[in-house]
């Protein structure tokens, strides 16, 4: 189903995009991979080759519009066409919305949703041309569900959802296939480089007072599986490759939940109740001992 494809994968230097990247090319996909660290692209590129495959290595900023757009052009220069397009590139941020400053607002919807008009725009118009084409935009949980202290990113990632939706209205009928990814908890880098501060120690920090507070108060937590590897995530947008759909959800009890969420929300609120409440504990602890960058300085 991928031999002889040209992929093209945003923000594959590490985690999911990686990981994906070396089943595709064990496959005998064609890749082109983009991200910022040009060293670790570099890495990946020399392990795909050990084994036969073929991948190029590409630095590129996709919040960068026209380094978004060469990106594709360069790859329809090179091999003639593009099959299958994954943004994976993003980033998430740590803050109350009191907290969350005009730059990280920009930032957030610079990398995790402008550059999906960026890379798609000039995709679509080679993939009208062969009549044919996938577009996977991985989004997140944060796009179906809220979370607190990175609203911005929520809200990006809901952007993100959305844009894909209205991307598969505008796609009926001409073969090419959009499709968005929705992870929840991923053992990747991502909680120790958001925005604001690493979210990883709010995580730690949280995690017995979150128990704790569902225990003392008789509360049943979310009822969605926890910390997943990046191999299970790549396989599930594998398979979604193999057989395109519209949403993904890649962790189990995800889309229940999301279904409880769209249906009921109040309901589902009261499960996320004790891990606001916990988070609340550790955020707070984690300000009082060490103030995030953005508040080092008096607003």
């Amino acid at each position: 189903m991928v031999k002889g494809k040209v992929v093209v994968i945003t923000g594959a230097s590490s985690g999911i995009g990686a990981e994906l990247a070396d089943m595709l090319a064990r496959e005998g996909a064609m890749l082109v991979l983009a991200a910022r660290r040009k060293s670790k692209l570099d890495d990946i590129v020399r392990r795909v080759e050990t084994y036969g495959g073929t991948a190029v290595a590409v630095p590129c900023d996709v919040t960068d519009r026209n380094a978004a757009e060469a990106l594709i052009h360069g790859t329809i220069q090179r091999f003639g066409r593009i099959d299958i397009l994954v943004n994976n590139a993003g980033r998430g941020h740590l803050a109350e919305i009191e907290e969350t400053t005009d730059e990280i607002l920009e930032h957030m919807f610079a990398v995790n949703v402008y550059s999906l008009w960026y890379t798609t725009r000039p995709a679509l118009v080679s993939m009208k041309k062969q009549g044919s084409g996938h577009i996977i935009n991985v989004a997140s949980m944060a796009g179906k569900i809220g979370f607190p202290y990175n609203s911005a990113y929520v809200a990006a990632k809901h952007a993100c959802v959305g844009f894909t939706h209205a991307l598969r209205l505008e796609l009926i009928e001409t073969g090419i296939h959009a499709s968005v990814v929705c992870p929840g908890s991923v053992m990747t880098e991502w909680a120790s480089s958001t925005e604001g501060g690493a979210m990883l120690p709010l995580f730690k920090e949280s995690g017995p007072r979150i128990l704790r507070i569902a225990k003392e108060r008789g509360m049943d937590l979310p009822p969605i599986e926890g910390v997943i590897s990046t191999d299970a995530v790549a396989k599930k947008i594998f398979e979604c490759i193999q057989n395109p759909v519209a949403e993904v959800f890649t962790h189990k009890g995800a889309h229940e939940f999301v279904v409880l969420s769209a249906r009921r929300r109040e309901d589902a609120e009261l499960f996320q109740v004790p891990v606001v409440l916990g988070e609340r504990e550790a955020y707070e602890k984690i300000k009082a001992t060490h103030k995030p960058p953005h508040l080092q300085t008096d607003q």
